[in-house]
């Protein structure tokens, strides 16, 4: 009678191993059947892109077309690569021009993306927003450190982008003492001495009256300190009066006068058609966000 018992309690507990075995198989079959079969799109997503900066990437864009020779900018050649090839891939850049210089050929080509884009004027004027990048990146990098001018506003009676007026805030906040300005930004034509360096965004002219020549120095250096290109101008260098010029590196609403002097300044020189020797205070050059991340 055990004997019987006992058979009947393995014929039991083998039965109910092949239940649950069965169950899990079935489990594992119908988990397999729910899962889609692998797209190009998921293999794609899973590959890792490339990654662009666009801190980098906008700096080369203002520096490399002033060199004179085919000087790579630190730190952006990967970025710029990935961009050009994104061009290239859209027949606006031959494949000789794709090699991380983003010289005045990419500036063109990426001017013609934007203007695909139904961008025109600033939109377009070649230095990567970050919404065209953004668009010429689908499917082939990614950003990161991404920059933009933010939004217009009224300071001193004039317009400047947000970005601009945070970096003349810190400045002041340096200084210990209010700077005005003499001309804002986005002022097309309204001073033909400026030969168009005003027509875009981040550029604005500081008000010197009464300052000492110690002074406007020191002004000067606190605007190149938080990222702006900035010079004493003097009467003899042109038909105006004394005051400071300042044009914000990496400012993406630029104008293409407004980018070259940015690029000049990074190369040594004043940011005037003589191509002359800065004249300002020399400090470890430094965008508005590189300042941030180290203050």
């Amino acid at each position: 009678m055990a004997s019987t018992i006992k058979t009947r309690n393995a014929a039991t507990r083998l039965l109910t191993a092949v239940a649950v075995l069965s169950g899990l198989v079935l489990s594992a079959a119908q988990a397999h059947a729910a899962t889609p079969p692998p797209t190009e799109a998921s293999a794609a997503t899973a590959t890792a892109l490339p990654v662009v900066d666009m801190e980098a990437t906008v700096l080369a864009a203002q520096i490399d077309p002033r060199r004179a020779d085919s000087t790579l900018t630190p730190g952006a050649k990967d970025s710029v690569l990935a961009v050009e090839r994104a061009l290239q891939a859209r027949n606006l850049l031959d494949a000789k021009w794709v090699d991380g210089y983003f010289g005045t050929t990419t500036i063109s080509a990426y001017a013609a993306f934007q203007r695909s884009l139904g961008y025109s004027g600033l939109a377009a004027n070649g230095l990567p927003g970050a919404t065209s990048l953004a668009a010429l990146g689908q499917g082939r990098f990614t950003v990161t450190h991404q920059i933009g001018p933010g939004a217009k506003l009224q300071r001193d009676g004039y317009t400047v982008d947000t970005r601009t007026q945070n970096m003349l805030t810190e400045a002041e906040r340096l200084l210990g003492f209010h700077l005005t300005l003499s001309q804002g930004s986005y002022n097309p034509g309204g001073d033909p001495t400026s030969a168009g360096t005003h027509d875009g965004g981040g550029v604005v002219d500081i008000n010197v009256d009464g300052m000492s020549s110690t002074t406007r120095t020191a002004v000067a250096k606190a605007l190149r300190q938080v990222g702006f290109a900035a010079w004493v101008r003097n009467p003899t260098q042109g038909d105006w009066p004394w005051h400071i010029h300042a044009a914000a590196i990496n400012d993406t609403d630029l104008s293409t006068q407004a980018q070259n002097q940015t690029g000049d300044y990074y190369l040594g020189l004043n940011g005037l058609a003589n191509h002359a020797a800065d004249d300002g205070p020399r400090i470890p050059i430094q965008t508005w966000e590189e300042y941030q991340r180290t203050h």
